[in-house]
């Protein structure tokens, strides 16, 4: 499991147009699911994205986390995150896991988060989408999820 994990001032992701999920001050988390993730991978992330320490204390600090601040999650389920391009020029998707694995995994880490008390968005799996976003800082993490590892 890889996430791209932006610090938002708001962010929101459309579908044909139609707005389908919108956030004021949180995180964004793009989301790629691989073959080999399981459930233990969904959790370990969903404990460690809110608790990380990503907004400004009242000294200016990264010491606070998305609990702390009462922030929102936009997860947006992201593929080509899991894109290889070490040969040739095109990307080799093969470590992604197939929709009909990874829609519902996405689907788990969000309401992970909601349960967690977190007010959670997200996009369409499989859908053509429209993300925006106000980057804030710009703050920007990788989070790889091995075997309920959680790295960066």
């Amino acid at each position: 499991m890889r996430i791209v994990l932006q610090r938002v001032v708001s962010s929101s992701v459309k579908v044909d147009g139609e707005l389908i999920g919108s956030i004021d001050h949180g995180l964004l988390l793009l989301v790629g699911i691989e073959s080999s993730d399981t459930a233990e991978d969904i959790e370990a992330a969903a404990d460690k994205v809110p608790n990380l320490r990503l907004f400004a204390d009242s000294e200016g600090q990264m010491n606070l986390s998305l609990l702390d601040v009462g922030g929102s999650a936009l997860v947006v389920s992201q593929f080509t995150l899991l894109g290889d391009i070490r040969k040739g020029r095109r990307p080799s998707f093969t470590g992604a896991a197939p929709p009909e694995i990874a829609a519902p995994m996405v689907a788990d880490f969000a309401d992970t988060l909601r349960r967690a008390g977190i007010h959670t968005e997200t996009g369409l799996f499989g859908a053509r989408m429209e993300v925006e976003l106000v980057n804030d800082g710009p703050v920007t993490l990788v989070v790889d999820v091995r075997e309920g590892r959680v790295s960066s």
